[in-house]
């Protein structure tokens, strides 16, 4: 039997977030949350994800249950149990719906007796606690194989899928044929991006809600200049400079947490020295993917720095610890293919490029020191090869970073070239990408300009007041059964 986990997420008022929107916006905020008392009544809204921490599913899903609960509508949320294999095989499949072989496995009759056993599992230990009123939720690929099981025990099921690819190929037709027998009764479809879903798909059941960021979070909150550096000096980030604090920062379930002096075990960077605290810093944060490309981005600051050995500008390649992540069993080996490149490069190169593993253990601290990263970069990079949305080129944006990112997937409805940030067409063309950097580099007004024009960006389309409403548009029809999005249609 599945030992399926529920993550507690405490309650935020709404009046939290309105302090950030106009008057109107938090007026139709509030609105909602009216609309989603009174059209929900005693139903539970329940998210079920792969894991509780590890990415920008997981965030969403902490802030939005979190005011959710603040406006008094009952969100609960579970996350699955399963063997290595289940999650290699997910993997796998996450990795061709965005057309990459990862792994290169196959999706056969052995994979698909896998997963339907692993959720099968699942699906006995969550029905006795799900009633045939409630709504479900489900997010990605791992989730999929629930959906008929709940859909014939009475319950109204949506599957929101955060990846794709904008033009499908061999690989990522395979992986839906992989998932479309789990889905062809779901009562609706949930996508970041509308040319993301296969053409068999109801369009009648088909909905776009794209992600968002709470201004309020670990990961967003604001950091005065004095902290960043403090935070950053106690886990061992940068050089030079006194840690000061201990540095508190506020936890999701509003208590207090601090700091950890990371520094004192030698710091959070994988390989050699941190780089200096006056250095230029050019950050990439993600998962060690092979889809990030971080050693695309390792080759391509190498080549702008060659040219430029007075400057003193570092890259800094931050992921999470490989074993915290339990749904991504290639982190651990692409961590190791980015340390195999760094030590082979020469030393000259190899004391400005920087690795950095920050802790799982603790997640709001995990996102105070990315926050404080982020604040602390010149400019933040997202040079993935393919991307379901990219939550971190979004956080950079609210912290007003200028940010050089691929041209793929959700990026490209984030940024507008030259506007917001600057977008690399290929990301495969290092060159470009170098060039990029250096403009940002040399033109200080640039950079300004488009880390302001970001930031409004941000406030205007990505926060999670129009997520929430949608969200709540959305479980509307599931409760009714009829009328369409108020928003969110694309």
């Amino acid at each position: 039997m599945s030992d399926v986990q529920e993550v507690e997420v405490s309650p935020v008022l709404l009046d939290r977030l309105a302090t950030v929107l106009s008057a109107e916006r938090a007026q139709r905020l509030r609105e909602s949350a009216v609309r989603a008392r009174a059209t929900f009544g005693d139903r539970v809204v329940w998210h079920v994800s792969a894991t509780a921490h590890g990415g920008g599913v997981a965030e969403m899903l902490q802030t939005l249950l979190a005011y959710g609960k603040g406006a008094q509508i009952e969100n609960r949320w579970l996350v699955l149990d399963a063997d290595a294999e289940f999650f290699a095989i997910t993997k796998r499949v996450h990795n061709m719906l965005h057309g990459e072989p990862g792994d290169g496995g196959s999706l056969g009759a052995d994979e698909r007796a896998h997963y339907v056993e692993a959720l099968e599992a699942n699906l006995q230990a969550m029905l006795p606690e799900v009633s045939r009123r409630d709504i479900v939720l489900l997010h990605d690929p791992q989730t999929a194989g629930l959906a008929a099981g709940l859909r014939a025990a009475g319950v109204r099921v949506a599957w929101r899928c955060h990846v794709g690819r904008d033009e499908p190929n061999h690989l990522s037709n395979a992986a839906w044929a992989f998932l479309r027998p789990f889905l062809e009764h779901v009562d609706a479809y949930v996508f970041s991006r509308k040319v993301y879903a296969p053409d068999w798909l109801d369009p009648a059941r088909l909905f776009v809600i794209t992600p968002s960021i709470d201004p309020f979070s670990a990961k967003n909150t604001q950091l005065s200049s004095a902290d960043v550096a403090g935070i950053l000096a106690t886990v061992g980030l940068v050089a030079g400079t006194d840690t000061g604090g201990p540095f508190h920062f506020a936890r999701r379930d509003g208590s207090s947490g601090t700091v950890r002096r990371h520094v004192d075990q030698g710091g959070l960077m994988v390989d050699g020295a941190p780089p200096p605290h006056d250095a230029r810093i050019v950050l990439q944060v993600s998962r060690w993917d092979r889809l990030k490309d971080m050693t695309g981005v390792m080759v391509g600051f190498t080549r702008l720095i060659a040219d430029r050995p007075n400057e003193d500008t570092h890259l800094i390649l931050a992921g999470p610890a490989v074993s915290g992540v339990s749904d991504d069993p290639e982190g651990a080996q692409v961590l190791q293919e980015c340390r195999e490149m760094w030590r082979a490069l020469p030393e000259a190169l190899r004391d400005r490029v920087h690795l950095a593993s920050v802790p799982m253990d603790d997640v709001d601290e995990n996102a105070t020191i990315i926050n404080a990263l982020q604040r602390h970069a010149d400019i933040v990079v997202q040079k993935s090869l393919v991307e379901g949305f990219g939550l971190t080129v979004t956080e950079a944006m609210w912290k007003e970073r200028p940010v050089v990112a691929s041209k793929v997937g959700g990026i490209q409805d984030q940024i507008v070239d030259g506007r917001d940030g600057l977008l690399i067409d290929d990301p495969n063309d290092l060159d470009t990408f170098a060039a990029a950097l250096g403009v940002v580099l040399r033109d200080s007004r640039l950079a300004e300009r488009l880390g302001q024009a970001g930031r409004a960006r941000v406030m205007n389309d990505f926060l999670g007041d129009r997520h929430l409403s949608q969200y709540v548009d959305l479980f509307s029809r599931l409760v009714t059964g009829n009328g369409e999005f108020s928003s969110g249609r694309k």
